[in-house]
């Protein structure tokens, strides 16, 4: 793959992650606690490369929001998941 087509792909890989949940702050993923939150992006893959991702930092954004700044081990690409935490009624 020549260069000018990996950097189209790495944009099109870009562009679906802000479209999945956790991607954006319109789309966080729905958590039960904060607790769940660190299982979660650990379990996530680098979009770009598959690597692991590794926390920067973590902050409350308001309420119930919260967002994981990252970068990934492999390939240093940052990124930031986006999490809601909606406590489960019994």
């Amino acid at each position: 793959m020549d260069e000018r087509a990996a950097r189209g792909l790495v944009r099109d890989k870009e562009r679906l992650f802000l479209l999945e949940a956790g991607g954006s702050a319109e789309r966080p993923i729905d958590v039960a606690s904060s607790s769940v939150i660190d299982v979660k992006w650990r379990a996530m893959p680098c979009p770009q490369c598959g690597g692991s991702l590794r926390l920067v930092d973590e902050k409350a954004d308001d309420g119930a929001r919260r967002s994981a700044r990252l970068k990934c081990a492999a390939c240093g690409a940052p990124r930031t998941v986006y999490f809601r935490i909606v406590p489960t009624v019994n």
